[in-house]
């Protein structure tokens, strides 16, 4: 039996792809496990599939402010190392795939240690800190955009488009509408912040909700520990994150609202839902969601808000504009080329295997 070992978190676009292959392994009979940390979102994403193997380790975080756990987090790294490379060890993987996150940078050195062969994914523009430090470490690395091979120039890119999970075009309409007690009435506006919450996105929708529920439906996808009690109003749901009834709601959702994450936004394209971005900024991040968004409006796929101009009123506004536009959005879409990335990502993991 084959073994393959799963590694990427820290958020939601850390571990979809992982979710996204793993049943295909599963299916050809291939032995699964997964590092990942002690009590990041991809426990929480993985520990609920029962035919893969969840280990815990040490990781740290790069922050991009003064915080005292920066001098501790290189000291959770070193550990963390240690710890995988004796998972590693014991397990025997064939092939370790590699999302990203810093997760799974101990993942990767514990890998090379042992002689395994490592697969990266990077989903944006411009490869994060994490795989850029694991590359080196690494056999080949499969990318999103053709344009990340300028920013690599390492001879190890294999451009394979967006990998989007299989199930997520299998959902139901009807039974979205019943989990969510929705009727046919008016459109539904699907908002997502990011797995850990965009807290600047949700006071602004709840600043705007008078205006959004009179003209939709609304599911809130808050992000942890961000939820409102006290906002209990008719055809407006709050949740911290959504599970299996994710393709539900999305099968029923007319526009969304999101930050601009690689894999959300290409899940989207897929399923040809018009888009309102609000990436994050460069004071938050080295500035990878703007560029992703500024593809995609470019390619008529979304229409973009800068965080910097993010209120109630520009947010309301917009997002009537995308609903009044939609087919137009869903044209273009319709017409974007999209590869079977995933079956190029499960070729590309097989001939890492091989070398």
């Amino acid at each position: 039996m084959k073994k393959i070992l799963f590694t990427g978190g820290g958020s939601a676009g850390h571990v979809t792809v992982n979710l996204a292959l793993i049943p295909r392994f599963l299916k050809e009979g291939w032995a699964v496990s997964y590092i990942g940390s002690h009590d990041g979102i991809e426990k929480q994403l993985i520990g609920e599939l029962p035919d893969v193997r969840y280990f815990g380790i040490s990781t740290g975080k790069l922050r991009r402010y003064m915080d005292w756990q920066n001098v501790k987090d290189p000291f959770k790294v070193i550990g963390g190392v240690m710890q995988a490379y004796q998972i590693i060890r014991k397990q025997k993987p064939d092939v370790v795939f590699s999302k990203g996150g810093f997760v799974s940078v101990p993942v990767v050195f514990g890998a090379w240690l042992n002689r395994v062969p490592v697969l990266i994914h990077e989903s944006d523009i411009t490869p994060g800190l994490a795989n850029r430090i694991a590359i080196p470490f690494s056999a080949a690395v499969c990318t999103t955009f053709p344009e990340t091979e300028k920013h690599l120039r390492s001879g190890k890119t294999r451009y394979v488009g967006a990998v989007v999970r299989d199930d997520l075009g299998a959902g139901s309409a009807e039974r979205g509408r019943a989990f969510c007690q929705f009727t046919r009435s008016k459109p539904v506006l699907l908002i997502m912040g990011g797995s850990l919450g965009a807290r600047k996105i949700n006071q602004t929708v709840r600043a705007a909700l008078n205006r959004l529920t009179a003209e939709f439906q609304i599911v809130h996808l808050c992000g942890k520990g961000q939820l409102e009690p006290s906002l209990d109003l008719p055809g407006y749901r709050q949740y911290t994150f959504i599970g299996d009834e994710l393709p539900d709601i999305l099968a029923m959702t007319d526009v969304v609202i999101s930050r601009a994450g690689s894999n959300s936004i290409f899940e989207f394209l897929a399923l040809r839902k018009p888009m309102l971005l609000i990436p994050l900024t460069k004071e938050q991040s080295r500035g990878d969601q703007i560029l992703n968004a500024r593809s995609f409006e470019t390619s008529g796929y979304c229409q973009v808000l800068e965080e910097e101009n993010l209120t109630a009123d520009t947010l309301a506004s917009n997002v009537s504009q995308l609903y009044r536009n939609r087919e137009s959005y869903v044209r273009r879409m319709a017409q974007s080329k999209q590869q079977d990335a995933l079956s190029d990502v499960i070729h590309h993991i097989k001939q890492a295997l091989k070398s």
